[in-house]
């Protein structure tokens, strides 16, 4: 054979096994839908910080095809294989998929789960109903996977409808709610991942109202510091079309769009504050101009909490929650000094005699038969001048705080280290009577004090060309309403 000849079946040969490879590389690409989950141009920020966090309690309010449920499926998968890419990975792991009854496992966690396993992953199908030939169809008890560190987890399916004592006696590794469990089933699943130190993790749609998972989850009433919540909505979902949302928005009421589009929990009578968003009004704290500061608010409380923070307004007006001392259970000499210590630590202005300026509600005024000084003559003994002419007028109050919150650009933002405000602005809700329930209003009376009585006076600006003042305004929204993006890249 001459040599060309040679070279052209070599070449043959090479192009052959190529081809071979592609196809081998498509076949598999095909199986492992895992491999496209948030890759490419386009990305699920939202997904993709659930993922991320260290929490070992992380649950996601969202609303329909906003993207939750994936992230629950995805997780578990992960979790199973021993793939993780951003957490510690174990071999041989031990999970529950818990649903709220058969029929919904079926359609929607089960089809998540079977949907993003490789079929060349699973050593195993056991089955409540159906053909594990066919397990799409019927219900799957319990899948078997191969772990890439050797060995076989498992994953069982549960429904809440089977009642408690079906979910005693494992030891797991995580536990995956998919939409809300009865209490006394997410008390005993805790229990199931106590030893193992495992997670917990909870995708649902918020449609009962104000839950035990409202209290205990999204409030975080225990202050559990392994407890992480994020809400979802459409716009969050970057695979839905903007028609399909148009949509759907125009065949929803409003109190509807609240819990299927947005993921929130309501209450018949409706949120306060609806405006507030978390995504939107939260941001990391940064070093703010001396000039900025403005006042500050104190809810005065001895046995209830006392709840004082420092605000700021920038040179458009915009203003800032900056500082946070709430407490319950201190004398006044001791709020006055962590108070005091919280104003050093900002570098806060004081008058020329030492001490500290702030608001507070007029009842400091009173004297009681247990003291015979008024709180205002206790905190100015101990380093704060209070200012009681404040504003308490309700409804107008809450107006203009509503405004603030629905302006965009924002007009008001609060530092993600004042978690006490944030919790309150969740949950403060329209009672009977029309006016706000009385429970944990304590930071939602200052901030309203704050808002009406705070000076209009902007603080001037700095002299600086228009060009720069324009770029520095630019860079402090963006650094404002894309925080979170921000920590997700990085």
């Amino acid at each position: 054979m001459q040599p060309n000849a040679i070279t052209r079946v070599a070449e043959e040969e090479l192009v052959k096994k190529i081809l071979k490879i592609e196809s081998e590389q498509k076949n598999r690409l095909e199986k492992n839908k895992l491999a496209f989950y948030n890759t490419g141009e386009k990305v699920h920020l939202k997904q993709l910080a659930f993922h991320k966090s260290p929490m070992r309690n992380r649950w996601v309010f969202g609303g329909n095809r906003s993207g939750k449920t994936e992230c629950g499926a995805v997780e578990a998968i992960w979790m199973l294989r021993g793939t993780h890419p951003y957490r510690t990975n174990r071999k041989n792991v031990t999970g529950w998929a818990v649903s709220v009854s058969r029929e919904v496992q079926r359609d929607v966690a089960q089809e998540k789960i079977l949907r993003y396993l490789n079929p060349d992953w699973i050593v195993r199908v056991t089955m409540q109903e159906g053909s594990r030939d066919f397990p799409e169809g019927g219900i799957i008890d319990s899948i078997y996977i191969r772990n890439v560190f050797g060995g076989v987890s498992k994953l069982g399916f549960k429904s809440a409808a089977q009642g408690r004592e079906c979910f005693q006696g494992a030891s797991l590794d995580f536990v995956w709610f998919d939409e809300e469990p009865p209490k006394d089933i997410y008390d005993e699943c805790r229990m199931r991942v106590l030893d193992k130190k495992g997670d917990i993790f909870g995708t649902m749609t918020p449609l009962k109202g104000l839950t035990w998972v409202y209290d205990e989850i999204y409030l975080n009433s225990g202050s559990d510091p392994e407890i992480w919540t994020e809400e979802m909505e459409w716009a969050d979902n970057p695979y839905l079309s903007e028609e399909e949302v148009v949509r759907l928005t125009a065949t929803l009421s409003d109190e509807e769009l609240e819990s299927r589009r947005y993921g929130r929990f309501r209450a018949e009578s409706g949120l306060v504050y609806p405006e507030f968003d978390s995504s939107v009004h939260v941001i990391e704290p940064f070093e703010f101009p001396p000039e900025w500061q403005s006042a500050i608010s104190i809810d005065p409380g001895l046995k209830n909490p006392l709840s004082c923070h420092f605000y700021c307004m920038d040179y458009d007006g915009v203003i800032y929650v900056v500082g946070e001392h709430y407490e319950a259970g201190l004398d006044v000499r001791a709020h006055a000094e962590k108070i005091s210590a919280l104003a050093d630590s900002l570098n806060w202005a004081r008058r020329p005699d030492g001490r500290l300026e702030a608001l507070i509600d007029p009842a400091a005024n009173q004297r009681t038969l247990a003291s015979a000084k008024s709180v205002s003559e206790l905190f100015f003994e101990n380093g704060i001048a209070v200012n009681t002419s404040v504003n308490k007028e309700l409804f107008s109050g809450v107006s203009r705080v509503r405004r603030l919150f629905k302006e965009r650009p924002a007009a008001i933002f609060i530092f993600s280290n004042c978690p006490m405000m944030i919790k309150e602005l969740k949950g403060y809700w329209w009672g009977s009577g029309d006016t706000p329930v009385k429970r944990n209003d304590h930071a939602m009376d200052e901030l309203r004090y704050y808002v009406m009585s705070r000076p209009e006076n902007k603080p001037p600006k700095p002299e600086k060309a228009r060009t720069a003042l324009y770029k520095e305004k630019l860079l402090r929204l963006r650094t404002a309403t894309n925080k979170q993006e921000a920590a997700w890249k990085n």
